[in-house]
């Protein structure tokens, strides 16, 4: 069944929580940062964090618990504003919202956060770092929870002063790339690596833990894996790649598959078959070019790709790797001139179900029937 949710703002960003049959995702607005627990037939506002900036960014963390899972519920993202600010968010069944700056200033981004990702793996680890990526060709790995640091010189707001003063400020780990940064990814599977995407037609399995003597240097790269789709590399080297509009994301069931969206262009890549580095299947999804790329959580077979061009209104393709170059499913979701912001898939078992931003609304969609 369709049905919406009204946010208070135009929605510039949305994320789904990834543990295992999650309902929450996140939204982010002009001001402020919305979880909503996702029913059947409608969302529930849980959390409402004002962070005073347009959001740019999300990643949940693992330790995120769903209060349909647990009485003992908790809420845990970080966010990135358009004023390159950086804040964790909590929310709890026993305690009310909390927001914790770090970064920004000489230590932080100086170009648009454009994508953030806490640390794979299954380990306390994947809840304590988050990195974050952004047009200035950097990425920072950031330790929430530093053994030693100095006190943030911003107080977090709605939480008690005692507590928060006190927080160390997250260590910055950077590590440098040769062009814009689009998208970041981790693994269930790892701690280790990071995928990486540029907007030049670059992907890169980044270990960032490789070099743990030069922490506090500015990295090069680490890159064990470097992909590259010929036909974005093409349009880039011919001036023909004129904004940023790459999104690569790791297939959830295996570290081996990796989807990609280039311009009009989706690509997957099969890193135990390298093939120099190329894809192994490479097809047209929006002639007038795609946006975001998102693998199915719970039908790890299926995957998504959206566009922000208005010309044929809001609109998602679905596609199911067992018939790769069969014309997609497409969900019409608003006649123009609406377009998709960003969506997402519910992470929550049944019928896979999308959430996509279009305009104010968040509009929750089943991409099948029971049979």
């Amino acid at each position: 069944m369709d049905f919406s949710h009204q946010h208070s703002s135009q929605i510039y960003v949305l994320a789904a929580c990834r543990n295992d049959d999650s309902d929450l995702i996140a939204v982010g607005g002009e001001h402020s940062v919305e979880v909503l627990l996702v029913g059947k037939t409608s969302c529930e506002q849980i959390a409402l964090f004002h962070i005073g900036t347009r959001t740019t960014a999300l990643a949940w963390s693992s330790r995120s618990i769903s209060p349909t899972l647990s009485d003992d519920w908790f809420v845990e993202l970080a966010a990135a504003g358009s004023d390159f600010s950086l804040v964790q968010l909590t929310r709890s069944s026993k305690k009310d919202e909390n927001i914790f700056h770090f970064g920004g200033g000489l230590s932080g981004h100086h170009g648009k956060i454009t994508d953030m990702s806490f640390c794979g793996g299954n380990g306390e680890d994947s809840a304590r770092y988050v990195a974050t990526v952004s047009d200035d060709k950097m990425m920072v790995v950031w330790d929430l929870y530093p053994t030693h640091s100095v006190r943030s010189p911003r107080s977090s707001v709605g939480s008690d002063a005692s507590s928060s003063s006190h927080r160390p400020q997250p260590t910055a780990y950077v590590i440098a790339f040769p062009h814009p940064l689009t998208s970041i990814d981790s693994h269930p599977s790892s701690s280790k690596e990071f995928l990486v995407a540029d907007c030049r037609g670059s992907i890169f399995l980044t270990d960032w833990r490789s070099d743990p003597d030069n922490v506090h240097e500015l990295w090069r790269h680490q890159s064990l894996v470097e992909l590259s789709d010929p036909h974005a590399l093409s349009d880039s080297m011919m001036g023909l790649s004129v904004h940023l509009s790459a999104s690569a994301a790791w297939r959830r069931d295996t570290p081996d598959i990796i989807g990609a969206v280039y311009g009009s262009r989706f690509s997957l890549w099969d890193t135990s078959k390298i093939y120099g580095g190329k894809p192994f299947v490479s097809d047209v999804s929006f002639s007038q070019g795609g946006h975001q790329f998102r693998w199915c959580y719970t039908y790890p077979e299926f995957f998504a790709i959206s566009t922000q061009s208005p010309l044929k209104g809001a609109v998602i393709h679905v596609y199911n790797t067992g018939y790769v170059h069969a014309q997609p499913t497409m969900f019409e979701i608003s006649s123009r001139p609406h377009f998709v912001r960003d969506f997402d898939f519910v992470a929550s078992r049944g019928i896979p179900r999308l959430a996509a931003a279009v305009g104010r609304s968040v509009v929750i969609f089943p991409i099948g029937v029971e049979s």
